[in-house]
């Protein structure tokens, strides 16, 4: 037999890290399937037929949400609010953004102005939203043309393949000068990444460093720095936040306001 490959020896690991997790999760699910049967049983027993027919065949089991508290996604709920926070005092004329959250774009497009644009086909008929099909290493806009610019958990993304784009270990860099190319003089980036120890995690995100930032748009001058804290203790959204906090990250959400 030959060698084995590197992905035999990333299945192998896996399979030594995550049988214990497989158990716990089999005996919940076991767990909350009996409960799910015994609950149809009661509110089938309970319900007027006349008003709406109860069967087995219409089930549709939600079994994940019974918790004490409504999770989400910080990085992604307090990084949209923070820039529609702005966006909602600067009140552009038109504002174009590049890849970020279809709800951002979707919600704030309904007081300013909007144009998408994003690396897939997209359809998204909503009034005051213009969706287009481009390319973050090749925008197609003149040189300074975008008074009001955002590009929000997207770049950390490029060139790691993960949406069928080619593999370029650069392409976030190449990105970023595609930002400082189509922004405006005086014009306003909001420009959002995870925040700690630098690293790649392949395929899915790069980590980066505040200096690292703050060095690929040197040519910029920072407005306004907010960071998302990894731990829900350390707060929400925090602004200009010490030295100490921002090194302590591990995947923490840096959300940038640059102005050229």
């Amino acid at each position: 037999m030959g060698r084995p490959s590197v992905l035999e020896k990333l299945t192998a690991m896996m399979g030594r890290v995550r049988p214990l997790r497989c158990i716990v999760h089999a005996w919940r699910h076991d767990r909350n399937i009996k409960a799910f049967h015994r609950e149809f049983l009661l509110f089938a027993a309970r319900s007027n037929p006349a008003r709406f027919a109860v069967r087995w065949e219409d089930r549709f089991p939600c079994l994940d949400d019974k918790t004490y508290t409504s999770s989400f996604d910080r990085h992604y709920v307090f990084h949209t609010a923070w820039a529609a926070r702005i966006l909602r005092a600067s009140r552009p004329a038109e504002h174009v953004d590049i890849g970020s959250s279809l709800y951002f774009v979707s919600l704030v497009s309904a007081f300013v102005p909007m144009r998408f644009l994003d690396y897939r086909e997209l359809d998204l008929p909503l009034q005051g939203l213009r969706c287009e099909k481009g390319d973050l290493l090749a925008l197609p806009m003149p040189d300074g043309s975008v008074r009001s610019l955002s590009c929000m958990h997207v770049v950390e993304h490029v060139g790691l393949g993960r949406y069928g784009d080619p593999l370029d270990p650069d392409a976030d860099l190449k990105a970023i000068g595609e930002l400082k190319r189509v922004l405006a003089p005086r014009g306003d980036l909001l420009f959002v990444v995870p925040l700690g120890r630098a690293k790649v995690a392949f395929n899915g995100h790069r980590v980066y460093a505040f200096d690292q930032i703050i060095s690929y748009f040197d040519e910029l001058k920072l407005e306004r720095f907010t960071l998302i804290p990894e731990d829900p203790l350390d707060g929400a959204l925090v602004d200009n936040p010490g030295p100490a906090m921002v090194n302590d990250q591990s995947y923490g959400c840096g959300c940038f306001w640059f102005r050229k």
